[in-house]
């Protein structure tokens, strides 16, 4: 389920950084936030764990992160 929101919210972010790149920006920054938290409340697990339990929130942020900067790097090579 956490992987389709993901999935669903990375190809929204790509559509509006095509369409409006300076709102995927926020829209980014909104998406990355509750994801940084739940790696941080992740890694304080203890041990190996903690690196384990926080790796999907940071695969997932890094994830949002490239889907918005390829949207916006496409715009800038589409001939408008």
């Amino acid at each position: 389920m956490l992987i389709a929101a993901i999935a669903a919210f990375c190809i929204l972010l790509f559509v509006v950084a095509i369409l409006a790149p300076r709102i995927s920006q926020q829209m980014e920054r909104g998406g990355k936030k509750p994801l940084g938290m739940g790696a941080r409340g992740a890694s304080k697990a203890p041990g190996p764990l903690g690196r384990w339990f926080s790796k999907p929130f940071s695969k997932s942020s890094k994830a949002v992160g490239k889907s918005g900067s390829k949207g916006r790097e496409t715009r800038d090579k589409l001939p408008l």
